[in-house]
């Protein structure tokens, strides 16, 4: 017996991911032409069925969580029970759009402060004063502060400077101090001021009054006497935030003022006025220039960085 004209009828069907595998749970609207959109959900083998479906037109459409949407058309006739191909969701990311800002400058420069401050030689000492980047972004004040900052109280400074206080109290230097704990306590002291002054001062706050770079920029290439020469030089010329070499005037004055606070704390029998300052400020600005070459030619090699891929790169 032939069904009526307007008999309903039923569709059929599976959902299936990107690759094929069936989607349980899966939600499935049905929109038959001239009537009310209907929605359910597919079983746990990612089938469905609607009954009870008038004769004509369709629309079938499914989405699930993870998934871009999927669609079918076409037509049911009086009585007919269709059984559907597969609809197939699309990749989520075929139906999102990316819009992308550019950084500003400023936020390009943070990113290269915080993998800055992650720099350690051997993962241990370390090495946030250097930029292995071709024409970095100059940081601006607060972030030169912060780069400071972060070296003046990084655990290792409180080792470094026990370490020279032990040499001192061995050598019997500063015998003002006399010896014993209180001595060595006072050495100490003494060895982390210089440290901590010369840090701030130099790579911090004169740097952002001189609108200069207090990071070394590593040259890496060249002949092995270019590259000491100009490692050398790194004590008195420097990069300015125009990304141009000028006389480092951040540094000098900076280990000059750390040599001046460093004669007001030492003891009465160890202090030589200006002599004491001046010696001090210039036997560090030449310690910057001597450490930037082991800087240029060893620490490059065993300083780990920037993680990458999960992994820190020498």
């Amino acid at each position: 017996m032939q069904p009526g004209p307007n008999a309903p009828g039923a569709i059929r069907g599976y959902v299936v991911d990107p690759d094929g595998a069936l989607v349980p749970g899966a939600t499935v609207t049905l929109t038959p032409d001239g009537a009310p959109a209907r929605t359910i959900t597919t079983r746990s083998d990612g089938g469905f069925t609607f009954v009870n479906v008038p004769p004509g037109g369709y629309g079938l459409g499914a989405t699930a969580r993870e998934f871009g949407a999927g669609s079918a058309t076409g037509q049911l006739s009086a009585g007919q029970v269709l059984d559907l191909p597969p609809i197939a969701l699309s990749s989520v990311t075929a139906n999102v759009t990316v819009n992308v800002s550019p950084l500003t400058l400023k936020e390009l420069a943070e990113q290269d402060v915080k993998a800055e401050e992650k720099q350690r030689v051997f993962g241990l000492v370390p090495n946030f004063f250097v930029t292995y980047k071709k024409n970095p972004v100059p940081l601006d004040g607060a972030q030169k502060m912060e780069l400071a900052f972060h070296g003046a109280y990084d655990p290792a400074a409180f080792l470094i400077s026990g370490f020279t206080a032990g040499i001192e109290q061995a050598a019997d230097s500063l015998p003002g101090y006399h010896q014993g704990a209180e001595g060595y306590g006072k050495r100490f002291g003494a060895a982390y001021a210089n440290f901590a002054s010369a840090t701030l001062l130099r790579d911090g706050v004169f740097p952002a009054l001189f609108h200069q770079d207090p990071r070394y920029h590593y040259k890496g290439t060249g002949t092995k006497t270019a590259r000491v020469i100009y490692a050398l030089e790194s004590g008195i010329i420097c990069y300015g935030d125009d990304n141009k070499r000028q006389f480092n005037y951040s540094g000098v004055l900076g280990n000059l003022s750390a040599g001046a606070l460093t004669n007001l704390y030492y003891p009465a029998g160890s202090k030589n006025g200006a002599s004491t300052t001046i010696t001090t400020g210039l036997l560090s600005t030449l310690g910057v220039g001597v450490g930037h070459v082991v800087q240029e030619f060893l620490f490059s090699r065993i300083t780990t960085r920037e993680k990458k891929n999960g992994t820190y790169q020498p």
